[in-house]
């Protein structure tokens, strides 16, 4: 039988154990449109009738806060619907601190992501960037690529 995401995610949490952060607000509308009104909610108590659709301030802090000192970042999607202005505060907030980082290897894995960090104005603050979001993941997690794999053919 195969696993629920509620039991996988139960699981990785208990893995995890405090490693593991996530975010503590949310940002939040009952519709997906830019001029639709928003607000910031604690990430335990979204509204049944609204969607979570960026991270709030305090999730921004806690990130910075726990990439300072980072040696090596993986960043692999954005943090909201930063494509629409109300809900991108996030995306831009964690890429200024991770393209903040001194003395780290940032790479950005994911088509979203790697906009994201062009748009704002981030690209070269950057150690690598790819636009192969599942890609970058599965070659980090040691998956041979048979487009890599096709190269070394050669």
């Amino acid at each position: 039988a195969s696993l629920t995401k509620v039991e996988l995610a139960k699981g990785l949490l208990e893995k995890a154990g405090d490693k593991l952060v996530l975010p503590v607000d949310a940002v939040v509308s009952k519709e997906f449109s830019n001029d639709a009104p928003f607000h910031t909610v604690s990430a335990d108590s979204i509204p049944a009738d609204e969607m979570g659709l960026d991270i709030g301030q305090a999730t921004i802090d806690l990130f910075t806060k726990e990439l300072q000192g980072a040696k090596t970042v993986v960043w692999n999607g954005p943090m909201g619907v930063f494509e629409l202005s109300n809900f991108a505060k996030g995306t831009i907030g964690v890429c200024e601190a991770i393209a903040n980082l001194t003395d780290a290897t940032t790479i950005i894995g994911g088509g979203d992501s790697a906009a994201a960090a062009m748009d704002l104005g981030f690209a070269d603050k950057f150690t690598h960037i790819s636009t192969g979001g599942g890609a970058s993941l599965e070659y980090l997690e040691g998956k041979e690529l048979p487009g890599v794999a096709s190269i070394s053919d050669k």
